[in-house]
């Protein structure tokens, strides 16, 4: 090339990618400053994160405990070199936090193109497929913290494409069921001195019970948490490539604050450990009200030695509401298990 060559840096179309396609990016160390924006965001009641006291005592460790979705969204913000174009980001699969994660730690993701699949062609719409991408985040220690899947929609440089890719993508990922969720609760941590928490704990809930959380909360900031988690997703931050003709609001910003809303029904909960499957079933765009409904669809006590507490299933369901006269559209169908007393 000459020195006088223009280079444009832009994010791969369909057509650039295939299987086997690997890519890094810059690991990212977790400070006050991540936490404390993520806490401004969301204004999560998880007690561990926000009690770093109490944390050591449970724990052992001296730094501060690191909120499970704050480490998260950074692997996915990691994650997002190959959806930069994406239209909408349709599913998580099989995520678990295998290691819990402190301040001060350093998280490095590397992502892996597992399969492609164009959609069907539609008069008058531009081609598009479905990219399957499989995430494994470590920490400084080479610990693997994190192992997930997601399915971008990705659009062809050819608007008129047509390609051979056509993989069967729902056999992406592994369901995160009990067996898998009972090896990553950390294992050494003493409950005890959470034991004066008040609130609703695993032996006050019963399966097939539903919570509705009145309280909602409106989408601000959503850009915010593109920037902090390197999310190179190109509608989040210009309005003009979103579909709405307004940004698209990062997925999971609508996840993080439905988890906020649950953590109002369930104040002792200790950490959110795996997303069994997690299905973003419409847009959300800034400015959007949202509210959460979950119901509690498995409770499996643990024994001392697995790590106490139990392990909840819950299956949420987050609406967002728009406009004048003001309607509502189911955004989120989130399948997860977290830990509690």
């Amino acid at each position: 090339m000459n020195a006088s060559d223009s280079i444009d840096i832009s994010g791969p179309w369909f057509e650039d990618l295939h299987p086997g396609l690997e890519f890094d990016a810059p690991a990212i160390t977790l400070n006050a400053g991540h936490v404390a924006l993520h806490q401004a965001l969301f204004g999560d009641r998880l007690r561990l994160p926000l009690d770093a006291a109490t944390a050591e005592r449970v724990t052992g460790v001296s730094q501060p405990l690191c909120h499970p979705l704050l480490a998260i969204n950074v692997a996915i913000g990691q994650s997002t070199w190959a959806s930069q174009r994406v239209k909408g980001n349709l599913f998580y699969r099989g995520l678990a936090l295998q290691e819990p994660v402190f301040t001060g730690d350093t998280l490095y993701t590397r992502t892996r193109v597992v399969g492609l699949r164009q959609n069907r062609t539609q008069a008058g719409r531009a081609a598009t497929g479905i990219v399957a991408l499989e995430m494994t985040t470590t920490n400084q220690r080479g610990a693997t913290v994190l192992h997930f899947w997601r399915c971008p929609m990705i659009p062809c440089r050819d608007p008129d494409a047509r390609t051979p890719h056509a993989d069967d993508l729902d056999t992406v990922g592994r369901a995160a069921g009990a067996d898998l969720i009972r090896k990553v609760v950390p294992r050494g941590w003493s409950l005890g001195p959470a034991a004066a928490w008040s609130g609703r704990r695993a032996a006050d809930l019963a399966v097939g019970q539903k919570f509705r959380i009145e309280a909602r909360d409106t989408i601000t900031a959503a850009p915010e948490l593109v920037r902090l988690s390197l999310n190179m997703a190109m509608a989040h931050t210009d309005s003009k490539l979103s579909h709405l003709g307004e940004r698209l609001v990062y997925g999971g910003h609508t996840i993080f604050m439905g988890f906020a809303q649950i953590t109002r029904a369930l104040p002792n909960l200790l950490s959110m450990l795996a997303w069994e499957s997690c299905d973003h079933l419409a847009p959300v765009i800034e400015g959007d009200r949202l509210r959460t409904e979950f119901t509690i669809t498995e409770i499996v006590p643990l024994a001392a030695a697995e790590g106490g507490g139990a392990l909840l299933r819950l299956e949420a369901d987050c609406y967002a509401a728009r406009g004048q006269p003001e309607q509502e559209t189911r955004v989120l169908d989130w399948k997860f298990w977290a830990w509690s007393l």
